[in-house]
């Protein structure tokens, strides 16, 4: 890749996170995506000032070629749009090559639920680690388990949201959290009593510091790789398969269990902080058994011969 290519994919990058509020996590994807494309287009002595569509076609067929997935690939095509968008709209060039090119068709796959029962012994076995008898700091380990464990199926919070939290987050008024999300999007999130009760028991256990879980990772707080260890530590003892339970299985759990008990699907959508409707939808699957039974055992004719 040369210079003037790696030139515009700085450019690209910083306006996502300056303009856009990009994660980090999601600039550094964009720029793997974006070094690869550039890679196979300088390979064809060409650029990103030049690419043609038929070389953005035949990047997503060596994708395909090299075994990635569809939704994979669509991934990467959606960051060479962004990338061309970005180069039409500083008039860098004339014209976008990503324009008509179809996405690659992925089939979206259902969420990964645990079952109430299942999360109930999660939270059982958590908390009475929590409240067993070990050393200072496997206890203090355990309760930091249980709290994360509480405030994610309590709240549905994506995994970095939750280990990021601030401690002013909860200081004010722990009956409701102050979540900040995707692009700094900030959203408000009720907490059930029982998770309010171990949060602020929780505190009290902490020394000074900006974060409510705190760590000592160059972040300052707890990793998401840690937090997902320790849960999956956690399923085993609680009798659950480790390879079913990871902490997006938990807001997939919340967002499901919420529908079928009779929650409206806008409702979820706030609390997941979703910016579309559509993304909420994928937890629908779940009231499908549930409004089947519902036709069959009410339904006047149901029982007709």
């Amino acid at each position: 890749m040369s210079g003037s290519e790696s030139h515009l994919i700085e450019a690209f990058l910083e306006m996502m996170s300056a303009e856009r509020g990009a994660a980090k996590n999601t600039t550094e994807a964009y720029r793997r995506d974006l070094s690869d494309y550039a890679g196979f287009l300088a390979a064809r002595k060409s650029g990103a000032l030049a690419a043609t569509r038929e070389q953005v076609v035949s990047y997503l067929g060596s994708l395909a070629a090299q075994g990635l997935s569809a939704a994979s690939s669509a991934r990467r095509l959606s960051a060479i749009r962004q990338f061309h968008k970005f180069l039409c709209s500083d008039n860098v060039r004339g014209d976008d090559p990503t324009r008509i090119v179809a996405s690659p068709r992925t089939r979206r796959a259902l969420p990964k639920v645990l079952s109430i029962a299942e999360v109930d012994a999660l939270l059982t076995t958590a908390e009475a680690e929590a409240n067993g008898e070990a050393s200072d700091e496997r206890r203090a380990a355990a309760l930091r388990l249980y709290v994360l464990l509480e405030l994610l199926y309590a709240t549905g919070m994506r995994v970095s949201e939750l280990v990021g939290l601030r401690r002013s987050a909860v200081m004010r008024d722990a009956s409701y959290l102050t979540i900040t999300g995707k692009g700094g999007r900030e959203r408000i999130v009720p907490v059930n009593d029982r998770t309010r009760d171990a949060v602020k028991a929780y505190v009290k256990t902490l020394p000074p510091g900006p974060w409510l879980f705190s760590a000592g990772g160059e972040d300052g707080h707890l990793s998401r790789q840690v937090f997902a260890r320790d849960l999956k530590s956690l399923a085993g003892r609680a009798g659950i398969g480790a390879h079913r339970v990871a902490p997006h299985v938990l807001r997939h759990a919340f967002a499901s269990h919420l529908l079928a008990g009779g929650a409206d699907l806008r409702v979820v959508q706030t609390l997941l902080g979703h910016a579309d409707i559509s993304t909420t939808q994928i937890y629908t699957h779940v009231l499908d058994e549930k409004l089947r039974t519902l036709v069959e055992t009410h339904h006047p004719l149901a029982d007709r011969e």
